[in-house]
């Protein structure tokens, strides 16, 4: 089992930190893992939620917020699980395939939630206070959550693959990455480096460096794991067969 992860505080880092700590606890501590891993993986996300409100409730401190991106790979399975918008990307043969989707409160799909939730969406923030339509922590934003729900959700949306030969790494990078970076334009960009030295660490680091470089103005955090030994192999276009006609002259 691989598991990877990250999180994008907001209001400090105590939610952050919590999640990092409590996350895969409950992953682990559920009767039925590694069976019905996405319903597992989902309750963990809820659950760590819960705790951090209870931990709120007693130290007012502790208040905060964070968006979470895990990844978890049993076997040849990838689950990617986010609240928030961080993303995954996987390189497949050197094409990017998103394994997750940016919760933004402008995106319709996450807008029509916020609405049926009681909430609104003011100039692209959630209740004209954030600007991200899923998290952990922010019990103590009024509106936000309640036991029952409420606009802001932690709970996670969830895409799984079975990894392939021609999977070659995964990023995952909180929004200071993606503001810079396109998916494509990530994975070319890790591939030519992985390419130069086929370090993961290396590559994670070349990435924010790259979008400090492009005036990126968000928090930076990138994790590349690659799923091969060897480096990305040069992609060579297949040539084009060339029709050639003759007349009877």
């Amino acid at each position: 089992m691989v598991w990877t992860n990250v999180f994008d505080g907001h209001g400090g880092k105590h939610a952050a930190d919590f999640a990092c700590n409590h996350l895969l606890k409950f992953i682990l501590e559920d009767k039925d893992f590694p069976v019905d891993i996405e319903r597992i993986v989902s309750s963990a996300f809820l659950q760590t939620d819960n705790a951090f409100a209870e931990a709120c409730s007693l130290d007012a401190a502790l208040a905060s917020g964070t968006t979470a991106l895990a990844t978890l790979i049993i076997g040849r399975l990838l689950v990617v699980a986010n609240a928030g918008d961080c993303r995954a990307v996987l390189c497949r043969r050197g094409k990017a395939i998103d394994m997750s989707r940016d919760h933004k409160p402008v995106c319709m799909k996450e807008q029509r939630r916020i609405e049926a939730s009681g909430g609104y969406v003011y100039d692209g923030y959630l209740n004209g206070q954030l600007n991200v339509a899923r998290a952990i922590g922010d019990w103590h934003m009024e509106g936000m959550k309640c036991k029952d729900g409420g606009p802001l959700s932690a709970e996670p949306e969830l895409i799984t693959t079975k990894l392939t030969a021609e999977d070659e790494f995964l990023i995952i990078g909180c929004d200071g990455i993606w503001d810079v970076f396109r998916s494509q334009n990530a994975v070319d960009f890790a591939r030519r480096r992985l390419q130069e030295h086929n370090d993961p660490a290396v590559c994670s680091k070349d990435l924010v460096d790259e979008a400090l470089k492009r005036k990126s103005g968000d928090n930076l955090a990138a994790v590349v794991v690659c799923f091969q030994q060897h480096p990305p192999p040069n992609l060579v276009a297949p040539r084009s067969r060339v029709h050639r006609s003759f007349s009877a002259e």
